[in-house]
């Protein structure tokens, strides 16, 4: 009995002397840490940088990357529809210009030949300016009537189907647009250039000027002085 009470008393110093030494063992670590964390401060305290960044100024960052790339993608956005606008509207005025050439030409397609058609008006005129030099009831005034019932339908027929009219040009004022003077003479009687004899007449095909009127023109006197 005493000899187990010795062992017993024994084992139980050897077990504190191994806790005292583990207890020397481990307190120098947490001095060495504390002087390893001191010397890192101060480490980057000299030389001007954060020790560490926080997750408020992570957070921070990140929101304002964000914002930014938003704004871009928004810039970048507007103008691609800019572009689109742009190219939307040339198209529509491309078409557009094209389906107004494409009409112009099916409706002056005919003008060489109307140019032509005018030249016989003008004699059909000639001739009717003619008829009242003949009796009335003799062949020759039966023959100017139906010369004159011939280009009434003709003019007609020019007018209706191709848009071919003719403009008056007496006693309206000059425009040099649609007439052509061939002399003047002063007048006190006008205060602006206006028409006074037509020695041709003017048409238009539809809106178009294909041949202008060759007139005489009244001038105010004190212009012509």
């Amino acid at each position: 009995m005493k000899k187990h009470a010795e062992q017993e008393s024994q084992k139980e110093a050897t077990d504190a002397q191994k806790e005292t030494e583990t207890k020397k063992g481990a307190a120098p670590d947490a001095p060495e840490a504390a002087t390893a964390a001191t010397s890192e401060t101060e480490k980057a305290d000299a030389e001007g940088k954060p020790a560490a960044e926080g997750p408020s100024a992570t957070a921070s960052n990140g929101a304002a990357d964000f914002q930014a790339r938003i704004a871009e993608l928004e810039k970048l956005n507007a103008d691609l529809q800019d572009q689109y606008l742009r190219k939307a509207a040339d198209f529509d005025n491309y078409r557009k210009r094209m389906i107004r050439e494409k009409q112009d030409a099916i409706d002056f397609a005919n003008t060489n030949l109307l140019v032509d058609l005018v030249q016989v008006l003008d004699d059909f005129d000639r001739a009717i300016g003619h008829a009242d030099q003949f009796e009335a009831g003799s062949p020759a005034a039966a023959l100017a009537e139906g010369v004159t019932m011939i280009r009434t339908q003709l003019g007609n027929m020019l007018d209706s189907k191709y848009g071919l009219t003719y403009y008056p040009s007496k006693d309206t004022t000059f425009d040099p647009n649609v007439h052509e003077a061939i002399g003047t003479v002063p007048s006190p009687d006008v205060s602006e250039p206006t028409v006074a004899e037509e020695y041709m007449k003017g048409y238009k095909l539809k809106d178009r000027i294909i041949r202008p009127a060759k007139v005489m023109v009244r001038m105010p006197a004190e212009q012509e002085k």
